[in-house]
């Protein structure tokens, strides 16, 4: 027999199953480490890298600091200061002025450079004011609950600076390259949601392990990093003739008023705007009657500071898994359609407060700590979906030169809603007498709100019936505004070394 003929006769090898499947499984994990990789290449090309590492940094420092900030200020009013739920209700309420005041931060910005820069200095005011407010109420154990408010509200305003001044570089780079504004948003979104888990996770801890008063200091550690961005931040310093500087100062604010009042009369910009803001202030809070009845071991479940960190973290995660959902699967829906149905499901959603609250869940056989657990997941899953399109729609009405200033109204409003929401939670919560010993109309209120939500599907005609790149501000709005012109040449924002050459 030839050796041809043997050849045909031999059987080929045969693979080994198992080193397939160690195959496909290192190619799937190869995958899943690459793949956020490529995505923040490709961002990085299409605008610059040291922007979206700024992203990065902003995002995990403002999570951490919102998250834990909010679980140790809780335990705050209740355990130092104790205070009723309505209360601290209405003063939670009181922590969104520096929000509201975020058109202010971002004309400052835009229009107010100092010594020739319009976004470092912010950094670094920002830093100066949140560090110092945090080291106050943190050293000083018998602050009357004015001046701990104060304190507290110096915090966030360090907080909603920064803020305006980072919404500012995405909104600019949102406007000149369109497609890019879902992908910052998405990284935004999910930056914050890892600072949120990071927060909650340790803050249950540490309250129990330093006590409500001395674990506000840790509330030093964002302004520190908005302090490292005010140094590293560069952007083309503009000179200008000192004689003149005045002149100028006023001729750019009046400008940027002018132009943000025209931008705000097209109906597609005050309509949507209409919307998100009803959207958030007919949805009252009741998170501080929850929280009092959730820590009382006699009328509500009793559970326990570390436990309460643990499922805001958990929480968290359901925030990460809300903007992978948005960004792999309903970036290119159409705005109305998208946020009908989340806003649908987020009313339908709320029944699962209503279940808990009236402990329907013992009689299914289900512990209090699991659905709980289940709960805050599936309502912070839903709440970034929601989320994320109105800042998606947000940036895509800001019109250039001017983008600060314009994005930081809009969130304004956005706070403007929050605040509301806080402030009519306080009330109704003092109507049905919710206090820290008494509970029994709390499902009464968390009835009345899930009913609101599902009013507000009345108004989704307010959205426009867009993609999520339209382009919504006509681009003549200000396209003949000499200010907004030399504001596109100069403001060029980079992150660059320490030393510059």
């Amino acid at each position: 027999m030839s050796s041809i003929e043997t050849d045909f006769m031999i059987p080929p090898p045969q693979p080994n199953p198992e080193s397939i499947a160690h195959h496909q499984n290192q190619k799937t994990l190869s995958s899943l480490v690459l793949q956020p990789l490529e995505w923040l290449k490709m961002m990085s090309s299409a605008s610059h890298p040291t922007l979206v590492i700024g992203i990065i940094v902003y995002g995990l420092n403002l999570g951490f600091i919102e998250s834990y900030f909010r679980v140790v200020t809780d335990y705050y009013w209740k355990d130092v200061q104790r205070i009723n739920p309505s209360s601290a209700q209405l003063y939670a309420g009181l922590y969104f002025i520096p929000w509201m005041l975020r058109p202010l931060w971002g004309l400052l910005s835009d229009v107010f450079p100092i010594r020739g820069y319009h976004r470092r200095p912010y950094f670094i005011a920002a830093s100066v004011i949140g560090a110092l407010s945090a080291v106050l109420v943190t050293m000083i154990s018998t602050l009357p609950v004015s001046l701990a408010l104060v304190c507290f509200i110096g915090v966030v305003c360090g907080m909603a600076i920064a803020t305006a001044t980072i919404d500012a570089c995405i909104a600019k780079r949102s406007i000149e390259v369109k497609e890019l504004a879902p992908e910052l948003q998405s990284l935004r979104g999910v930056c914050l949601s890892f600072g949120d888990l990071f927060g909650f996770f340790v803050s249950g801890f540490l309250v129990h392990l330093l006590g409500p008063q001395e674990a506000l200091g840790l509330l030093t550690i964002a302004p520190a990093s908005f302090l490292v961005l005010g140094f590293l931040i560069y952007e083309l310093r503009s000179f200008s003739n000192p004689t003149h500087a005045s002149n100028k100062v006023a001729e750019r604010v009046g400008s940027a008023m002018q132009n943000m009042y025209k931008t705000m009369k097209f109906p597609q910009v005050w309509k949507p705007s209409l919307f998100m803001f009803l959207s958030l202030a007919l949805s009252y809070s009741t998170h501080e009657g929850h929280f009092y009845w959730y820590t009382d071991p006699k009328l509500g479940p009793g559970f326990s500071k570390e436990f309460i960190g643990m499922m805001y973290a958990i929480g968290a995660v359901g925030s990460i898994v809300g903007v992978f959902i948005y960004h792999k699967f309903l970036k290119d829906y159409p705005l109305r359609t998208l946020l009908f149905y989340a806003q649908l499901i987020y009313a339908v959603s709320g029944l699962l407060d209503l279940m808990f609250i009236l402990r329907w869940n013992l009689p299914l056989g289900i512990p209090d700590s699991l659905f709980i657990i289940i709960e805050e997941t599936v309502l912070h899953i839903i709440a970034r979906i929601r989320w994320m399109p109105m800042v998606v729609l947000s940036t895509r009405l800001c019109p250039l030169g001017i983008e600060g200033t314009f994005f930081a109204l809009l969130m304004c409003i956005d706070s403007l809603g929050s605040l509301s929401s806080k402030m009519i939670g306080g009330v109704v919560l003092h109507l049905f007498n919710i206090s820290r010993t008494n509970f029994s109309n709390l499902w009464l209120a968390v009835l009345v709100r899930n009913c609101l939500r599902l009013g507000t599907l009345a108004l989704i005609f307010l959205v426009p019936n867009v993609t999520q790149h339209d382009v919504l501000v006509p681009s003549n709005n200000i396209s003949s505004n000499k200010y907004s012109n030399s504001r596109v040449e100069e403001a060029t924002l980079e992150l660059v070394p320490l030393v510059e050459n």
